[in-house]
């Protein structure tokens, strides 16, 4: 897939105006039933080294198909703001998704989508810039607070709420007793249908196996550049 150029604010003032433009474009309605072919993304990075993204096609029936690798140097990211990741690893991922034989049907992402104190995670982001349904299933809390404690077994959930009360998505636990994930829809997915989806993927461990994998490769990648 050949996405569309990816602006490059030159400031963080600007990426900031950019950011609060896109969150008002951001659409919470949609469902993934159906959907068979995602990508799932994730990214590394160590100082002195360029950043490694990662865009792991995977089939919901067959399984992985194909893996895209994508560096992009240190002195060409954006610089680290807090709350603008997204601006510093989409480049990255959009030259992994464009490496991919296919286009998916839906993203997976290892961040935040509307869980966000703007409301444009790394999954929010990338699901506008290429209108595609976008999940974001993060490993730690960014934004928001439980609705209430975590139960410990498999598959317990309970709502992310913003400090107004309005849900954001789910804290999740994916296997008893490991601690939990954070799912939030990026674009063009409802809450609980985010949270349907990623109940359904396969988990062996406490990621979801296709952001596990992907995981995996841009680690491996990254370890590959010492």
């Amino acid at each position: 897939m050949r996405p569309p150029p990816f602006p490059k604010p030159a400031h963080p003032e600007e990426a900031l105006v950019l950011q609060r433009a896109l969150a008002g474009k951001v659409r919470l309605v949609g469902s993934l039933e159906g959907v068979r072919r995602i990508a799932a993304l994730d990214a590394s990075h160590k100082q002195g080294r360029p950043l490694v993204a990662v865009a792991l096609l995977y089939d919901l029936e067959k399984g992985p198909l194909h893996v895209a690798t994508a560096f992009l140097p240190e002195e060409a990211l954006f610089p680290y703001v807090p709350g603008l990741l997204s601006f510093r690893e989409a480049p990255a991922y959009l030259e992994a998704l464009a490496a991919l034989p296919e286009a998916p049907e839906a993203l997976l992402v290892d961040g935040q989508g509307v869980a966000h104190p703007r409301g444009l995670g790394i999954a929010s982001h990338l699901g506008v810039h290429l209108d595609l349904p976008s999940v974001g299933v993060a490993k730690r809390l960014l934004y928001g607070r439980p609705e209430a404690p975590l139960p410990e077994e498999k598959g317990a959930a309970v709502r992310l709420l913003a400090p107004d009360g309005r849900p954001l998505g789910y804290v999740y636990r994916s296997r008893t007793g490991v601690k939990p994930l954070y799912v939030s829809p990026g674009h063009r997915v409802g809450l609980e249908e985010a949270l349907r989806f990623v109940r359904r993927l396969p988990t062996r461990f406490r990621l979801p196996e296709p952001l596990r994998l992907a995981h995996l490769e841009a680690g491996r990648a990254l370890k590959a550049l010492d």
